[in-house]
């Protein structure tokens, strides 16, 4: 298939479609191409050409790790001067590791990180600022989980989380977009090991072929039809968030991603919560633990084309919420996005070798 070196309106509805809306049917790409009003082979070609060009990351299922089972944290490093990059590919090396970037301030690489069950969190990296030389560490796990919606107008090249996931229940959203779980918002869920097979499948690289839910079924003993039904169940039970494309960020257009931190009063962190994760430009919103040097709360995700807009957005919250104390930590180098991938243990112990416990 060619790849070609530019995205197109056809590609722009294409990628909206793909990351908010993707259809679970017999024959997905069809389905699509009759909404773009093109043929199914253009559309496959098209999808072809994101992802070589690192546009599409993956299409498939994102579920809820802390409903899985497994622990999870945000991690602050520091190092100095020259040392990053070699810490930063060390840490890499770790699967639990789904995102690690550079940043401006005093902590200067921050990264996310999941365990499965019975394995040690603290420990783990514990470790891995030992053996990559960190001169201070910060492991800030959430408290509250407001948002995660990660979507973007692609046409508009706005950004456009008005639908999210809110893991703990909080929505401040009136018109019923919020997709709130059913289940226990906090608690693990007792998984059957024909959940985990499921799982496993789901979280895969949706193929580029006509009838690409087939294989998975067939492996599965399942109908196409039965695959589906049961996506819904673990979306009911809170494990799955929801089917769609996740996208380079950057390759798409939306270079600028702060992250920005704010002091929050304790008796006003709910309601500030809410009122940031209202923002369809923010695309996570949680609050996290302080620390005598470190007094900050929430943390929300901002992705944008320009600085500009990441700043009239950061100013349109603090004149709704009245917080004026944040930091916008930009992000200076990408080192490391991915999904965290579950139920993989092989996977997992052959990949830990330096970088865990």
């Amino acid at each position: 298939m060619a790849v070609r070196s530019y995205i197109d309106q056809i590609d722009k509805n294409l990628l909206n479609i793909l990351q908010s809306s993707f259809p679970m049917v017999q024959n997905p790409y069809a389905h699509i191409a009759s909404e773009l009003g093109i043929d199914e082979e253009e559309t496959l070609q098209r999808i072809y050409a994101l992802k070589k060009r690192n546009v599409v990351r993956q299409i498939g299922a994102i579920f809820d790790t802390r409903k899985l089972g497994y622990q999870t944290t945000l991690v602050a490093f520091r190092y100095p001067s020259g040392k990053i990059d070699k810490a930063a590919r060390i840490i890499n090396r770790h699967p639990g590791v789904s995102h690690n970037y550079a940043r401006n301030g005093y902590f200067n690489l921050w990264f996310t990180l999941a365990v499965p069950p019975h394995h040690e969190l603290n420990q783990t990296i514990e470790k891995m600022a030992e053996i990559t030389g960190a001169e201070a560490a910060r492991i800030m796990p959430t408290i509250r989980f407001f948002k995660i919606g990660v979507n973007f107008d692609m046409v508009k090249e706005q950004g456009a989380a008005y639908k999210y996931y809110s893991p703990d229940g909080f929505s401040g959203v009136s018109n019923g977009t919020t997709n709130i779980p059913t289940a226990d918002w906090n608690v693990a869920q007792e998984l059957s090991s024909f959940d985990i097979e499921v799982i496993r499948e789901l979280q895969e690289d949706l193929p580029l072929e006509s009838f690409p839910f087939s294989t998975s079924a067939g492996r599965l003993g399942l109908t196409v039809q039965e695959l589906f039904d049961y996506a819904i169940h673990l979306q009911k039970r809170g494990l799955m968030r929801r089917f769609s494309a996740v996208l380079y960020h950057r390759r798409a257009g939306f270079k600028s991603n702060p992250m920005v931190v704010w002091k929050v009063p304790d008796d006003r962190s709910v309601e500030v919560g809410m009122q940031m994760a209202e923002n369809p430009w923010v695309t996570h919103c949680y609050q996290r633990p302080t620390f005598p040097d470190w007094e900050y709360t929430h943390f929300t995700m901002i992705h944008a084309t320009n600085n500009q807009q990441c700043e009239d957005v950061v100013g349109e919250i603090s004149k709704l919420t009245g917080i004026t104390d944040y930091q916008m930590l930009y992000s200076t180098r990408e080192y490391k996005k991915t999904r965290v991938r579950y139920f993989v243990e092989d996977e997992y112990i052959a990949a830990l070798e330096g970088v865990a416990v």
